[in-house]
């Protein structure tokens, strides 16, 4: 049986002046999995994935990852946020961004290159890529680190629609090859049965967390998104 990679209990977070973003939540993902935290735009998801990552510490409850403070593990993981801000017109090229930060991992720059299908980005500036381009770029660059757990937060929010599952096989690849648990926060639902070993629904509050078939029902899609369940019509 795989090992529990993360540990959530009965965590919550609230700003300073009160507003609560999530409450009482609590779940664990298995090693090895791929796991994706949907709910609507607000849910909280962003916020909740920040927490385990440990770029914030929540109000109240714990997040442990393989049993330790997330921040004792940071070089166990990989992170990719959903917006990277930078100076689009500084002339910085796709190989010195990876230099930066892995200068002596040259080999294992160019096999994680031509797993992500970006062999020929090298000199191509970061400012002129595409929505699609850049996030492989970016997962190649936290996957140097050879992380044991790997966040993603929106992946395919500058992703064509038509990449979208293109985008998702590719994750699904990367988990393969580099033995990896994945974990996504997405508000899109209609292809996380194709990905996903786990989904975790969360709308401030804990919904539900398991496997697609047994999540993904009318009634949690509702309380997730109300009555418009037009969002997900593409699941089946």
């Amino acid at each position: 049986m795989n090992n529990i990679a993360i540990q959530v209990e009965n965590v919550s977070f609230a700003y300073e002046k009160g507003d609560v973003v999530i409450k009482d939540v609590s779940f664990s993902i298995r090693e090895d999995s791929t796991a994706m935290i949907i709910g609507p735009n607000g849910s909280g998801k962003t916020t909740l994935l920040k927490a385990l990552v440990g770029l914030i510490e929540p109000t109240t409850g714990r997040v442990r990852v393989y049993g330790k403070r997330p921040q004792d593990v940071r070089d166990m993981v990989g992170y990719v946020p959903q917006r990277l801000p930078f100076d689009q017109s500084f002339p910085l090229t796709v190989s010195e961004f990876f230099a930066i930060s892995h200068k002596d991992q040259s080999e294992n720059i160019e096999i994680i290159k031509e797993h992500l299908g970006i062999q020929g980005l090298g000199t191509h500036l970061i400012g002129t890529l595409s929505g699609g381009q850049l996030q492989r770029v970016l997962i190649a660059r936290s996957l140097l680190g050879s992380p044991k757990i790997l966040f993603l937060d929106e992946p395919v929010s500058g992703v064509d629609v038509g990449g979208e599952e293109t985008f998702y096989e590719l994750i699904k690849n990367i988990q393969k090859k580099h033995g990896v648990t994945v974990i996504m926060v997405s508000h899109e639902v209609h292809l996380v049965s194709k990905v996903a070993d786990q989904v975790i629904c969360l709308n401030k509050e804990m919904l539900c967390s398991g496997a697609p078939e047994s999540t993904l029902v009318p009634e949690v899609i509702e309380q997730m998104y109300g009555t418009d369940v037009s969002i997900y019509k593409h699941h089946c």
